[in-house]
């Protein structure tokens, strides 16, 4: 046998994020209708947890369990929330984001066109992960950029004043 083995599967980033759920069966279930997101590989643990999958968004993976606080393996939801926001470019920012919405997610910032040229939302999704979503709109100098982000600072007031 000749068979050589790539040590990055084939298809794969380099860097894949592997989110820790509680339920992580329902979070598949959202982000097939919030991002529609491909299954490509289910493994259920002896005890009915998810072990491991893998989902499909646009071009890149996902990799997902359910938490398991004995591994040592907490979600979001058992952390109080999460330091980490997974970034989603897509075609049309102000559709992908009312229907992940519509779909069950929380609206933290919606999508506003913003000063390095993307039109950019946040939201999170029912298991505690947050999500930027994008869609690039402007191309941009770093000059233009700099610019951009001045005049918005000169403009801007703390939420509440």
């Amino acid at each position: 046998m000749n068979t050589t083995v790539k040590p990055i599967p084939p298809d794969t980033h380099t860097v894949t994020p592997h989110l820790v759920c509680r339920d992580a069966a329902g979070a598949i279930d959202f982000y097939k209708k919030a991002f529609d997101a491909a299954e490509l590989t289910r493994l259920p643990g002896p005890d009915g947890k998810l072990m491991h999958a893998m989902l499909r968004i646009g071009d890149s993976k996902v990799m997902l369990a359910d938490e398991m606080p004995n591994c040592g393996s907490f979600s979001p939801v058992a952390l109080k929330g999460t330091p980490i926001t997974l970034h989603l470019y897509v075609a049309d920012v102000d559709a992908a984001y009312a229907r992940a919405i519509e779909a069950g997610g929380k609206a933290i910032m919606p999508p506003a066109d913003m000063f390095w040229g993307d039109r950019y939302g946040v939201l999170e999704d029912p298991y505690g992960h947050r999500w930027s979503m994008a869609t690039h709109t402007r191309d941009m100098t770093p000059e233009q950029m700099d610019k951009e982000m001045k005049e918005m600072m000169a403009n801007w007031k703390p939420p509440g004043q």
